[in-house]
């Protein structure tokens, strides 16, 4: 099958899930029975009646009993999750596995390809000895199969469509963490943008941005936030010194228009599965703050923008957050609050978030908290630190019969400890379980399979062509260019009186307006201001990261 998605409109889910998904596999009596003891119970544990992912075996006593299936409750995937291990256990093929699943359930997911390596889930797998193997070994009808992509790049940056953001809806909070501000910095960027809402300046791009804050430490911006704390010169220095630096980077495309509407993530394909968003992010690498942070702007907008749904049989989009201890390194405590409640209120929208990491520790405890289901792979004890990680892994964990500490390090590739969410909502027996293999290609798709892909998408022409319209900076420059022109005009018109001789001194010419004054009374604000309605004059309704809420189409 081609490796375009063929998509419905955003928010479509189909009534029943694809013919094409693989029967879910469930433990019998007969195979708890033949099992004893701990491992019966374990067993009994994973014995759901509705619908599941199924993620592999149980190993018991190094044997593995593809009688007793490892799964995942379909509805409690909006429960969030963590899928951790030290780098090359197996985590990716485990994002691989559980997204398989999610779209031949109807469920759209969303993956960040750090390293290039994901967009093979587009085509089918390879068969082969070791495939066969694992196959036999874990009781799975393994067949190569593709599944329905759509690929994304950060502003262009990379293959895939672009994925872009205006500055006014990124907000203050989330632009603080990409530009490494500190606390009081932060607060005066959220002051610039207060001021940008109240005056309706539209900041579109940093270059708006940078025009706002030039303006208001300029002799005659000053003024304007007075009344509120004002725009320290050093501090507008700081703010305008990092946009510089973070320019220069190649990053300034990532801000601009056409906005992408992120729910273009919740769309079906035409076949009933869900489609599979895969944010193309290798060129990026050396970005990590930026496409850590550009992540959480995507989760933020669609928490604010979709309605409160409580549970569901299954989720409406998962989302999977690949590195994250990325996106909490040297987070402000205003950012990390911001998470924790956005992470705790999503679920009842029915979106569930994975984190994918090399140790829970990466993972602040109270986000931690909320992370019902665990696939835990190998960790490794070379050093005094890594021994101190395993001991505080193993006790994030149900008591339970295994020695953690000793299976943690003896895990093989493609091996986990898995504790999930029952259907009551109680956590399931720990299980050490050998994972299935996935079923699409475990590798990249050739380059030009995936340009093809992402041109031959419906959501190409909308996204592809940056547009930079008219804002903040065009219309700052445009009214201070026309109150240089006044004051040269009513300088001019002044000598020639004198000229001309007239003995009378000339009436004191009214004051200039500052620019502000000129910018609010102009004929282009005023236009603006029919064009932004009832947002002129009053913030602009923010969410709890300061991403500003916009209404879909």
């Amino acid at each position: 099958m081609s490796v375009s998605e063929q998509g419905e409109q955003p928010g479509d889910t189909p009534a029943t899930p694809s013919a094409a998904a693989t029967p879910p596999t469930r433990a019998t009596p007969s195979a708890a029975a033949a099992l004893a003891g701990p491992a019966a119970e374990i067993a009994a544990g994973y014995a759901f009646e509705g619908a599941a992912l199924d993620l592999g075996a149980l190993l018991w006593d190094g044997v593995c009993h593809p009688d007793a299936p490892i799964r995942i409750p379909l509805p409690v995937l909006n429960r969030h999750g963590l899928v951790a291990g030290a780098t090359g256990t197996g985590k990716t093929k485990t994002l691989q596995l559980i997204a398989e699943q999610l779209s031949a359930q109807g469920v759209p997911v969303f993956l960040a390809d750090i390293k290039g390596d994901v967009s093979g889930i587009s085509a089918p797998g390879e068969d082969g000895e070791r495939v066969r193997e694992r196959a036999a070994q874990v009781g799975q009808s393994w067949a190569a199969k593709g599944f329905p992509c759509a690929f994304y790049g950060l502003g262009g940056t990379g293959p895939g469509i672009p994925v872009r953001a205006t500055v006014t809806s990124f907000g203050p909070v989330l632009l603080s963490k990409v530009l490494q501000l500190n606390r009081t910095q932060e607060q005066s960027l959220g002051l610039i943008f207060h001021y940008a809402d109240a005056k309706g300046l539209e900041l579109v791009d940093l270059k708006d941005l940078r025009a706002v804050v030039a303006f208001l430490v300029s002799d005659t911006g000053k003024a304007e936030l007075k009344g509120i704390g004002g725009l320290s010169t050093a501090t507008a220095g700081v703010i305008l010194r990092a946009l510089t630096a973070f320019e220069q980077q190649g990053t300034g495309g990532f801000f601009g228009e056409p906005e992408f509407d992120t729910a273009e993530l919740l769309r079906t394909a035409e076949d009933g599965r869900g489609i599979v968003s895969v944010l193309e992010l290798p060129s990026v690498q050396d970005k990590p703050q930026l496409f850590s942070t550009f992540l959480m702007w995507m989760l933020a907008d669609l928490f604010h923008d979709l309605p409160e749904v409580g549970d569901l049989e299954k989720p409406k989009l998962v989302f999977f957050f690949d590195e994250a201890h990325l996106l909490f390194s040297g987070a402000s405590k205003a950012f990390l609050e911001s998470i924790t409640q956005t992470v705790r209120l999503i679920r009842s929208k029915g979106v569930g978030v994975f984190f994918v990491t090399q140790t829970p520790k990466d993972v602040p405890s109270d986000v931690l908290a909320q992370l019902g289901n665990r696939v835990q792979h190998a960790l490794r004890a070379f050093t005094p630190d890594d021994a101190k990680a395993l001991k505080a892994t193993v006790r994030t964990f149900p008591k339970s019969p295994y020695d953690l500490e000793e299976v943690l390090t003896g895990l093989g590739t493609g091996e986990a400890v898995v504790t999930v969410l029952s259907e009551r909502g109680a956590p399931t027996p720990v299980a050490v379980t050998r994972l299935r293999a996935p079923e699409s290609l475990m590798g990249p798709v050739g380059a030009a399979a995936l340009d093809a892909a992402v041109q031959a998408s419906p959501l190409y022409g909308r996204y592809a062509e940056a547009v930079d319209r008219e804002s903040a900076y065009e219309r700052l420059t445009a009214e201070q260019r026309a109150a240089e022109a006044a004051a040269l005009e009513a300088a001019a018109a002044r000598e020639a009186g004198k000229a001309a001789g007239e003995g009378a001194r000339a009436p004191r010419k009214k004051e200039e307006p500052s620019l502000a004054e000129q910018v609010v009374g102009s004929g282009i604000f005023t236009s603006l201001a029919r064009s932004i309605g009832t947002q002129v004059g009053r913030e602009i309704s923010r969410s709890v990261f300061g991403t500003a809420r916009r209404r879909r189409r």
